[in-house]
């Protein structure tokens, strides 16, 4: 099939780690729009922080870590402003950082597949294709949500709705809501809508693992990237990495365990029309229920080309594929973060310029 145009590289996402990516292969003297070009499906720079709900500040939020050379600009996230949304800092940084050094971000572009096409590779978006050598994939997760199937949802009544469609709590004023998930968007929804939803319930697959700090213990986050990183590597489901570190007790978290309110249920048996029970009979009415249960890798776009294991992920190290060399995972398993996916992206622009 003949392509629209060709370009050695074709970089999906711009988020972190596409920006990171692209902020390398820039270094590397390689030129936007013609060596190599970044694709993106939202209607404005920033990434997933776009569409993150309106209360989120960057001082309750994880922490987002500066890009590669953002220090140029004069730009810092830890001297950003905390009494704006997150949203709205963080695609003001990135839009001046892609200004910065010509990054020549297309969007909004929707990537439809991508598929074989002899030695190389086809981008089909909804504006064309692209004949391309290598491709990075930076998708990040926020495009998958994750919410688990439980006996009785198709009968409940109300309103299923993901973190990812969370906007304000105005929303739940006066209404019965049931949040669901153990980490800090769960927890975050609970301390958002207290006092505005009429009968607030939250709900955990697991007890929350809280730890006698305020901040993150550094050899935890270390483990549960190594975690994520021997996923990766054997091709496995990545797992969460609240899960490997634990939840640390700000001032305000602890405060809302001493009062009673974050305070997690066990997980119901059943949903029902009117909302959740217990094996014990017990019952919970809900008009709605937030699922802040998570999120997959973004990879459906990627299907054709098969790389996904029989035990359920995809095989990746250093941020390669192993399965295809061809193809580049930025932001995936231990890249994740914010910090890992900066870090990830010289590592991949590295290996991008040795095959080129």
């Amino acid at each position: 099939m003949r392509s629209d145009r060709d370009v050695p590289v074709v970089v999906i996402g711009a988020g972190q780690a596409g920006l990171a990516v692209a902020y390398y292969l820039h270094r590397f003297e390689l030129t936007a729009g013609q060596d190599f070009v970044v694709l993106d499906r939202g209607p404005d720079a920033g990434g997933a922080w776009q569409h993150r709900w309106q209360s989120l500040r960057l001082g309750s939020a994880h922490r987002v870590h500066d890009l590669p050379g953002m220090a140029e600009l004069g730009l810092s996230f830890e001297t950003a402003e905390r009494d704006v949304p997150a949203r709205a800092v963080v695609s003001n940084y990135y839009r001046r950082y892609e200004e910065h050094f010509q990054l020549a971000v297309e969007r909004p572009v929707r990537v439809r597949s991508v598929v074989n096409s002899g030695a190389d590779l086809q981008v089909h978006t909804d504006s064309g294709s692209i004949g391309t050598r290598f491709v990075v994939n930076a998708t990040g997760t926020w495009g998958a949500p994750f919410i688990p199937h439980y006996p009785g949802a198709m009968a409940f009544a109300g309103r299923h709705l993901h973190t990812a469609d969370y906007v304000s709590a105005e929303d739940y004023r006066d209404k019965n809501v049931l949040v669901v998930g153990g980490g800090t968007s769960a927890i975050g929804f609970m301390l958002e809508l207290e006092g505005v939803a009429a009968n607030l319930n939250w709900v955990s697959r697991r007890p929350i693992d809280w730890i006698d700090t305020e901040l993150l213990d550094v050899e935890a986050a270390a483990a549960a990237v190594a975690a994520q990183d021997r996923a990766a590597r054997a091709g496995h489901p990545l797992p969460s990495i609240v899960s490997g570190t634990g939840v640390p007790k700000t001032r305000r978290i602890a405060a809302g365990i001493n009062r009673g309110l974050l305070v997690a249920k066990p997980m119901f048996s059943v949903l029902e029309p009117g909302g959740a029970r217990w094996s014990d009979g017990s019952f919970v009415p809900a008009d709605a229920i937030i699922w802040a249960t998570g999120f997959r890798p973004e990879l459906r776009h990627l299907a054709p080309l098969k790389l996904r294991e029989s035990a359920g992920g995809v095989t990746v190290a250093s941020g390669a594929s192993w399965t295809d060399p061809r193809i580049f995972l930025a932001g995936y398993g231990p890249q994740a973060s914010t910090i890992g996916a900066s870090r990830a992206g010289r590592t991949i622009a590295r290996q991008i310029m040795a095959l080129l």
